[in-house]
């Protein structure tokens, strides 16, 4: 059985890179679906339609399928290889995994109401949730890198690091776009 372990894992890392280009992209569509109600009316009414669809499509075709095959290819790795479950790494890793499960679920949440025509975050503040996913991406991967308890505490320093920086990032582009008048 074991034999099959690193085709499951590969199974796994494709499954979780199209997760995340779902997440990324669908926060992105967000983003200009928020924006679209800057429009005039019937720009904005056929923006809104099309952003509907786009994500519709997205999220049922690509995102969620992706998420539940990267989910069911890692409960597969830890099947295979139950010693997993004794490695103190792979709990944060499967700490930060369930954190973008929330993620996850909170951006179908946000897509549901931005169909029912109810827009609660602002471009900006979606610019700034788009990140969440990018920081959880980064936990997770030098989680499972570094595997050390010592690099973690470094790994954690550099994550709210990393953080403040995509923030200030996403801060500067707000002021440039203002500055350009968009």
């Amino acid at each position: 059985m074991d034999s099959y372990y690193p085709y499951v894992l590969s199974v796994h890392i494709i499954f979780v890179v199209s997760w995340m280009a779902g997440l990324f992209y669908s926060v992105r569509l967000f983003i200009y679906h928020t924006e679209a109600n800057d429009r005039p009316e019937v720009e904005k009414e056929i923006l809104q339609k099309e952003f509907i669809k786009i994500e519709h499509k997205l999220w049922h075709i690509i995102t969620n399928p992706a998420m539940t095959f990267a989910v069911l290819a890692g409960i597969g790795m830890i099947c295979i290889r139950p010693g997993l479950l004794s490695t103190p790494w792979l709990h944060v890793k499967l700490g930060f995994v369930l954190l973008l499960l929330v993620y996850h679920f909170i951006c179908q949440r946000l897509m549901k109401q931005m169909k029912s025509g109810v827009f609660k975050l602002s471009s900006f503040k979606l610019r700034l949730w788009n990140e969440v996913a990018t920081v959880l991406l980064v936990a997770i991967v030098f989680t499972v890198v570094l595997k050390s308890a010592v690099d973690w505490v470094y790994g954690l320093i550099g994550l709210i690091v990393f953080s403040g920086g995509i923030m200030m990032a996403v801060k500067l582009y707000k002021n440039y776009r203002q500055k350009r008048g968009e």
